[in-house]
């Protein structure tokens, strides 16, 4: 597990000397609200208790140098040749923050360098966005550090244009916004278009229930063409029915748009649409009536993802069918698709068995074992030492 004690011994091993400081920001689950963010919708996730640990060292000169657990290499450019272009592979992230803070308005030109190493227990490619978890945490060293004083939704900015312009992902900022804004044993509910945020708690807890993430292992990334290509679809699908974004079609808006949009663009806007109103109605039904009452919505929102939007595989539906099949209140695949993790709220007794039944029904069809471990609502970026 990345903690305090760890992140401060390995920057001393790496660097020689003690750190100033120690930051951290966690991974995210998202609980419902898929592929919504990016067209000005409503996303429900939260902070969860796996994190990307940071620690700093001042440098006497403008050299940015930065190491991690997970590369015996480390990578160093001087603060005045950030950009885009500088830096490719995984020292992209951390090196994109410090340029793209410097494009929100920060004063690179009077800042000494820092020697930052990383480490981290949000597993990669899972869906529970170790990416955002990396950037924020980075974001809020840098900004903690250098005196910037931006707030922590500008930080989220920060996160989404490192991952747009430097990473080359078209992601929405709804990753960044749980891993910044998250509260323990509560949920975010994100308003992609005016970033108004309202934490909402989630009792789980209180309510005898686990959530579970079932970790595929099957890989995927933001950065290759399907995510790129439902985006686009969504886009055209605005575009067709001449609203600015998806955000601005109601549920009974579909039967116009399947009258004017060809059959897959449809049903991707269809799922938009759909899946808006399923966060919405998730929120209430959490407040009117507890978590015990959500479980329909995360089952329909798996549905629609998994057909209208066709970015499910036969693992994650694998997954999905097994938890609900054996007890699970509601579970849905979690994250951008095409691999990473799905979802089930539980109550506590029927953890050990849904994870039994999980690993049993993966090793009948040949499946590379999946990693299946529960997660809380935790507290977002912060400062640790």
């Amino acid at each position: 597990m990345s903690d305090i004690a760890g992140a401060m011994h390995l920057f001393a091993e790496r660097f020689g000397r003690r750190p100033a400081g120690v930051w951290s920001s966690p991974g995210r689950v998202n609980l419902i609200g898929e592929h919504t963010d990016y067209n000005d919708g409503f996303v429900f996730p939260f902070a969860i208790d796996r994190r990307t640990t940071v620690a700093l060292g001042d440098r006497d000169d403008r050299l940015i140098r930065v190491s991690s657990t997970f590369s015996p290499d480390a990578v160093e450019l001087h603060v005045d040749e950030l950009s885009p272009d500088a830096v490719a592979g995984w020292a992209a992230y951390p090196l994109g923050v410090a340029w793209a803070l410097g494009e929100y308005g920060a004063d690179l030109e009077h800042v000494r360098g820092v020697d930052l190493h990383i480490d981290s227990d949000v597993p990669v490619g899972a869906g529970l966005s170790s990416s955002a978890a990396l950037e924020c945490a980075v974001a809020l060293t840098l900004d903690e550090h250098w005196g910037l004083g931006f707030d922590r939704p500008t930080l989220a900015k920060v996160g989404r244009l490192t991952e747009n312009r430097v990473v080359g992902a078209p992601t929405g900022i709804m990753d960044q916004s749980a891993s910044l804004l998250g509260e323990v044993d509560s949920g975010v509910l994100l308003d992609c278009r005016s970033l108004d945020a309202d934490v909402i708690p989630l009792h789980f807890a209180a309510e005898g229930l686990s959530l579970l993430v079932i970790d595929t292992r099957v890989e995927h990334a933001h950065a290759d063409g399907g995510y790129a290509a439902r985006r686009a679809s969504c886009e055209a699908g605005a575009r067709g029915l001449g609203v600015g974004s998806l955000r601005d079609l109601r549920v009974d808006d579909l039967d116009r748009a399947a009258e004017v949009l060809d059959d897959e663009t449809f049903r991707r806007v269809r799922h938009v649409v759909t899946e808006n109103q399923r966060v919405l109605d998730t929120v209430r039904t959490l407040r009117e009536h507890g978590p015990g009452a959500i479980g329909p919505y995360l089952d329909a929102s798996h549905a629609s993802m998994r057909d209208d939007f066709e970015i499910s595989v036969p693992e994650l539906d694998l997954a999905v069918e097994t938890a609900q099949a054996n007890g699970a209140i509601g579970a849905r695949m979690t994250g951008g698709g095409f691999g990473g993790s799905a979802i089930a709220l539980v109550i506590n007794p029927l953890v050990p068995v849904i994870t039994r039944e999980v690993e049993a029904a993966f090793a009948e069809r040949g499946y590379r074992a999946p990693t299946v471990f529960t997660v809380r609502a935790d507290q977002g970026a912060r400062r640790d030492a």
